[in-house]
């Protein structure tokens, strides 16, 4: 089944989407299914299953299932300007660990896209985990979920966004004067 979706969120700013991703129906086999011309987000299993046939494509993207690993497209990353994250479920974070994976170990500069059942309040995490990307649930306020992006001024532990963690990045002067009032 081709979903497709009208907007996103990318680069902290909504946009239209003009890329649709395949999802397999029950009984497609990752061998026969046809793949749409155009600009088409498919299944990993999809991608194996057909590399002879969509690796002249110029508009073609892969997504990875919570249970897929990053590790499977090493020798494929520059071949794909996007790359995607299936969230099958709101708890499910197998993604974050995928997108951290696909910056930081393996390098991948393109756009990643978190796909599937993203809130709001998973955004400021999966950025700094390394998405830029948020195709969000469609029964869902993009413009509400875009504030998703800014709830935190200010971030203790280092990731993808922020290389040092908050002890390393404040600049310590002088001791702070003792507290009068309570006597320390």
């Amino acid at each position: 089944m081709l979903e497709v979706r009208k907007q996103l969120i990318k680069n902290h700013a909504v946009v239209d989407d003009d890329w649709s991703v395949l999802r397999l129906d029950e009984g497609d086999a990752p061998e026969t299914v046809l793949v749409a011309q155009g600009k088409v987000i498919v299944p990993l299993t999809v991608w194996q299953a057909q590399r002879e046939q969509l690796a002249g494509r110029e508009h073609i993207a892969v997504w990875l299932a919570s249970h897929e690993r990053a590790e499977s497209l090493r020798d494929e990353l520059d071949r794909f300007a996007l790359i995607a994250v299936d969230f099958p479920k709101f708890s499910d974070g197998r993604g974050y660990s995928i997108a951290y994976n696909l910056r930081k170990r393996l390098g991948y500069k393109g756009e990643l896209r978190a796909i599937g059942d993203v809130l709001r309040d998973q955004l400021f995490q999966m950025l700094r985990t390394g998405f830029d990307a948020f195709s969000t649930r469609p029964d869902r306020n993009i413009h509400d979920a875009l504030k998703g992006l800014t709830v935190f001024s200010e971030t203790y532990q280092a990731s993808i966004d922020t290389a040092l963690p908050l002890f390393r990045r404040v600049q310590r002067g002088r001791p702070a004067e003792p507290d009068v009032a309570y006597g320390i």
